[in-house]
C-alpha cells in the first residue's frame, strides 16, 4: 500500500500539486503565525458624558485605550448639535471631524446641544432642571474607523449626572453606574437608543425574555403599569413574528412640551403620555412603534409605506389575535383605513404617514391574504416580515416583492407598480 501511494503520488503531477497545497495549508493552519492572525485585537471606547440641569449643552468625551487602535475615525457632526470639537491630531473640516489616534490612549471631545424642536413646535429632545430625555446616537454621532477588520472595540458609557438623578438606557448598567454597550455586526461601538436621566420613577419586569422598563418623570401621571400590563398581553404574541426582538426595551414617556407622539429607536422608544394604549380607531401607536424596534427596517426612497405599513398592520393584527378586539372591530378598522387612504393613492414616495401609511395598511392586509390563498394557508405575510426583520436594513420593493411571491408561490397583483401609484385595480 505504502508503495502505490509513492507511485501514484509521484506519477501524477496534477495530485502531486493539489496534494502538496493540501499539505502546506494544513502546517500553516497549525503554526503560530496563523492562530495569532485569527485572533481579534481589542481596544476599548469610553463615551463620557456630563449633564446639568436646566443646561441643555452636554459635555462629552471619547476616550480610545489600546496597544492598537484605528488609524482613523470620521465623526459625522451635525453642526446645529456638536460644537466646540477639539482633541489632538482631531481636524474640522465642514460636518466631518477627522480623528487620526496614537496607539496607547487618544481623546476627543465637544459639545452637544440636547434642546431641539421638531416643525410642530415640541420637543423630541429636552434638558429641565429636574430631567432630560434625548437619543443617544444623536448625542454621539455616526462614527466610521478605519481599522483591520481583526481590530474591534469594547465600549461604555458613563453619565455624570447630579447624585440624586437616575439614567436609563437600554443597555446593562454596573453597579458602578457604567453602561456596557452592544452593537451586533459593528466593529466600533457607539450607543443608539433613547436615555431618559433625572429624577424619574420606572417600572420594570421580564416579558417573555426581553427585560422591559417604563420609565418617565416624577409626578406627571404616567401610565407606567398600565403599559406594563399591556406589554405582558401582548409583547409574546408580537414577537412570534418578530423572534428577532431585543432582550432588552426600554420605554420613555413623557408629557408636554415634548412630542405628542412615538418615535422609536434602538430596543427604545419614545410615547407621550397622552397617547391611549388602544386609540378609538382601533389602532395602537405603542404596538406600532414596537414593531420598528422588532424588525430594525427602514425603507429607500419609495419603500417607507412597507416599513410604516408592517408597524400599523401588525398593531391591528397583535390586537386581534389577543382578543383585545373582535374581528368585526378589526375589519371596522381596515375599512376606514380604506377610506382614508383614498386621499393618498401612491404608495411610492419617500416618506410614508397618514392617508399613505392607511392604504398601506390595507394593501398589506391584501397581500396578507393572497399569499393564504396561493399557499392553501401554508404561508402568510408573517413570513415575510420574520424574513424581513432577521435580515434588518434597508427594505425595496424588489426585495420585498420577491420575498411575497417565494411566500405565496406566484406573483400578486397589488404589488405590482401600477396598482401601487394608484393607476390601476388589481
Amino acid at each position: 500500500m505504502h508503495y502505490f501511494w509513492k507511485t501514484c503520488y509521484f506519477s501524477l503531477p496534477a495530485q502531486r500539486g493539489i496534494l502538496s497545497g493540501v499539505l502546506t495549508a494544513l502546517i500553516y493552519l497549525l503554526s503560530p503565525f496563523a492562530l495569532a492572525a485569527s485572533e481579534d485585537t481589542y481596544y476599548d471606547v469610553q463615551y463620557k458624558v456630563q449633564l446639568k440641569p436646566g443646561d441643555d449643552q452636554a459635555q462629552v468625551r471619547i476616550r480610545l485605550v489600546g496597544e492598537a487602535l484605528p488609524s482613523q475615525l470620521t465623526l459625522h457632526l451635525n453642526p446645529e448639535r456638536h460644537s466646540e470639537v477639539n482633541g489632538e491630531n482631531v481636524t474640522v473640516e465642514g460636518t466631518e471631524a477627522t480623528w487620526k489616534p496614537e496607539p496607547g490612549s487618544a481623546e476627543v471631545a465637544y459639545q452637544f446641544k440636547i434642546d431641539e424642536k421638531k416643525t410642530s413646535g415640541r420637543f423630541d429632545s429636552l434638558m429641565t432642571d429636574k430631567w432630560t430625555i434625548l437619543r443617544s446616537d444623536k448625542l454621539i454621532p455616526p462614527i466610521s474607523a478605519r481599522a483591520p477588520k481583526s481590530l474591534q472595540s469594547r465600549a461604555t458609557l458613563e453619565v455624570d449626572a447630579p447624585d440624586d438623578w437616575n439614567v436609563l438606557a437600554p443597555y446593562n448598567k454596573s453597579e458602578a453606574g457604567i453602561f456596557h454597550l452592544i452593537d451586533p455586526g459593528r466593529s466600533f461601538i457607539r450607543p443608539k437608543g433613547w436615555m431618559i436621566a433625572g429624577r424619574i420613577g420606572s417600572r420594570q419586569d421580564v416579558i417573555d425574555g426581553t427585560d422591559t422598563v417604563i420609565a418617565g418623570p416624577l409626578d406627571k401621571g404616567l401610565r407606567r403599569q398600565d403599559t406594563l400590563a399591556f406589554l405582558g398581553w401582548t409583547l409574546p404574541e408580537l414577537k412570534k413574528v418578530f423572534p428577532e426582538f431585543p432582550k432588552k426595551l426600554l420605554i420613555v414617556m413623557a408629557g408636554d412640551p415634548m412630542w405628542r407622539g412615538g418615535l422609536s429607536g434602538t430596543r427604545s422608544l419614545f410615547m407621550h403620555a397622552d397617547r391611549p394604549l388602544i386609540s378609538g380607531n382601533r389602532t395602537s401607536s405603542m404596538l406600532h412603534e414596537l414593531i420598528h424596534v422588532g424588525t430594525g427596517i427602514h425603507g429607500d426612497k419609495e419603500s417607507d409605506w412597507i416599513v410604516e405599513g408592517i408597524a400599523e398592520y401588525y398593531s391591528l393584527q397583535t390586537l386581534r389575535r389577543t382578543g383585545g378586539i373582535s374581528e368585526r372591530r378589526y375589519n371596522e378598522a381596515l375599512e376606514d383605513l380604506a377610506e382614508w387612504g383614498e386621499e393618498s393613492p401612491n404608495l411610492l414616495v419617500k416618506r410614508s404617514s397618514g392617508p399613505i401609511t392607511a392604504r398601506a395598511t390595507v394593501v398589506l392586509s391584501e397581500v396578507d391574504l393572497a399569499i393564504q390563498q396561493s399557499s392553501n394557508g401554508e404561508r402568510s405575510l408573517d413570513n415575510v416580515v420574520t424574513a424581513l426583520a432577521a435580515e434588518r436594513g434597508e427594505v425595496t420593493l424588489e426585495k420585498f416583492r420577491t420575498l411575497v411571491e417565494d411566500a405565496a408561490g406566484a406573483p400578486v397583483p397589488q404589488l405590482e407598480r401600477t396598482f401601487l401609484t394608484g393607476k390601476k385595480k388589481p
